[in-house]
């Protein structure tokens, strides 16, 4: 005779058929409610939303509540798709929540991805960072730096805009990147994500050429991960025996 199922799985079971018609971003029901409404202990509720949350279905929010979690969207690394476009054709609204937008010294990493035939610690950058959105839900924090003479670039809506799409009205086509793919945890972004700090981060730091050749964008953009994906497309190589 088959083990009986134990209870907190059974109840999981339930909470995933009752998600499969819920929409992302939906609230859920807090412990408490949840154990009334099975009839079950908070211990038992939260064995059974322990496999939603593994499984990227469940995000508690500290201070705001549990909310629904569709599958984490997916960009093919291997396609240059910007953060906006890649909203659009979710059918996510793009948004962005500007941090800085100035001219600034740039950074090492980016003196040498602008500037490579003469790396300078003097050089200036375009640098504009920003919280990236699908619609109200927190994505990603991006730091972007671009060569100072594109400066006109402050001038144009980061908030709801993209960048992409300003650089190609100056004439300026992002034709060609690489990228390097990192982790970390959300430490002091935290706050801007609405996460908590120990979150884990998928980490692209990106380089980008326009239809010149030329250095056009160095970009280092943080993605919550259970939010977020990138799909590695690859082939397997053959190994010769001598």
């Amino acid at each position: 005779m088959a083990a009986r199922q134990p209870l907190y799985e059974r109840i999981e079971k339930q909470l995933r058929r009752r998600m499969a018609d819920a929409a992302d971003g939906d609230a859920f029901p807090s412990e408490p409610r949840l154990a009334e409404e099975f009839g079950v202990s908070r211990m038992t509720v939260r064995a059974a939303l322990a496999g939603l949350e593994r499984d990227g279905l469940l995000e508690r929010v500290p201070g705001r509540g549990s909310f629904v979690r569709k599958a984490a969207a997916a960009r093919p690394v291997g396609t240059l798709l910007s953060f906006h476009d890649q909203a659009l054709a979710l059918g996510a609204t793009p948004r962005s929540r500007v941090l800085q937008a100035a001219l600034r010294p740039a950074t090492p990493a980016e003196a040498a991805a602008l500037y490579p035939a003469a790396p300078d610690e003097g050089a200036t950058v375009v640098a504009i960072s920003r919280v990236r959105l699908f619609g109200d839900l927190p994505v990603a924090i991006e730091h972007a730096a671009f060569p100072a003479a594109l400066a006109s670039l402050l001038t144009a809506d980061l908030e709801t805009g993209s960048l992409h799409n300003a650089l190609r009205r100056m004439g300026l086509r992002p034709t060609l990147g690489s990228s390097v793919l990192t982790a970390r945890t959300a430490d002091d972004d935290a706050p801007e994500l609405d996460v908590s700090p120990t979150t884990a981060m998928l980490v692209e730091t990106r380089s980008i050429t326009d239809q010149h050749g030329a250095p056009l964008e160095y970009t280092v953009s943080s993605y919550v991960a259970h939010r977020y994906a990138l799909q590695v497309d690859f082939s397997v190589a053959r190994h010769e025996r001598p």
